[in-house]
């Protein structure tokens, strides 16, 4: 989305990130979903059902996810977009490493977000600050 971190050109202007295979989210609407491509780091021809350029590899399992985030708490809850996406896949996939990336300004109060049976903590939110968890 504009104004997020855009996670494709870090990965490529990095040596060490660029040398690990990568994979970019898939998102279906209906049934509404989400799974992950292996990305040969070429051109983005084709895009998901929700419009968001996507890799046209095999289907993979990543061992560590950046999960954008619209906010975040101090003890690692996020608030998303609202399509639920990240969470189901979460929900399916426990114990994968996630890396909540998020703009300093951008923290929730514990108070102020009551997370939810379904939310999970990410297991720590990067912004341009540092490291939070």
């Amino acid at each position: 989305m504009q104004g997020e971190f855009n996670a494709i050109a870090a990965c490529l202007s990095d040596p060490g990130l660029a040398a690990l295979p990568l994979a970019l989210p898939y998102a279906q609407k209906a049934p509404p979903q989400m799974h992950y491509r292996l990305w040969d780091k070429g051109h983005l021809a084709l895009t998901d059902e929700c419009g968001i350029p996507a890799a046209q590899g095999p289907r993979c399992e990543p061992d560590v996810l950046l999960v954008p985030c619209l906010g975040y708490t101090n003890d690692g809850y996020r608030l998303g977009y609202g399509g639920g996406y990240f969470d189901r896949y979460l929900a399916a996939h426990p114990g994968v490493t996630t890396v909540g990336v998020a703009w300093t300004g951008s923290e929730i109060s514990a108070e102020a977000f009551a997370a939810e049976p379904h939310d999970q903590a990410l297991t720590l939110v990067l912004t341009p600050m540092g490291v939070v968890n």
